[in-house]
């Protein structure tokens, strides 16, 4: 399985209503130090629609201000149509991580 597959394989796993981070897909595919490298693989994502790369935020919770695809305003609404809330702190879009990150 390549990075980019084994990516979009543990994103799949990831229930609506549920967030996870760079950081955390990196570390579960066993490339703890790789969040950037993820973060590439989700702007070459394959499936849009299928794999939910809108279910991934920065260790902050940061919506991506330049989400791959559509922007950060794209993002915030396919989480909320999840259940998912953004909120704006200094011009840019989080998500609370107390309450949405998914812990497996």
């Amino acid at each position: 399985m390549t990075f980019d597959e084994a990516v979009y394989s543990y994103l799949l796993t990831v229930p609506k209503g549920s967030v996870v981070t760079y950081g955390m897909i990196a570390l579960a595919i066993g490339h703890p130090r790789a969040a950037r490298q993820v973060g590439s693989a989700l702007h070459r994502n394959p499936r849009p629609g299928e794999i939910p790369c809108h279910r991934v935020v920065n260790r902050e919770g940061r919506l991506a201000p330049a989400f791959a695809f559509g922007g950060q305003q794209v993002q915030a609404d396919l989480l909320l149509s999840e259940g998912v809330p953004s909120f704006e702190r200094d011009g840019l879009l989080y998500v609370d991580l107390d309450q949405f990150l998914w812990r497996p």
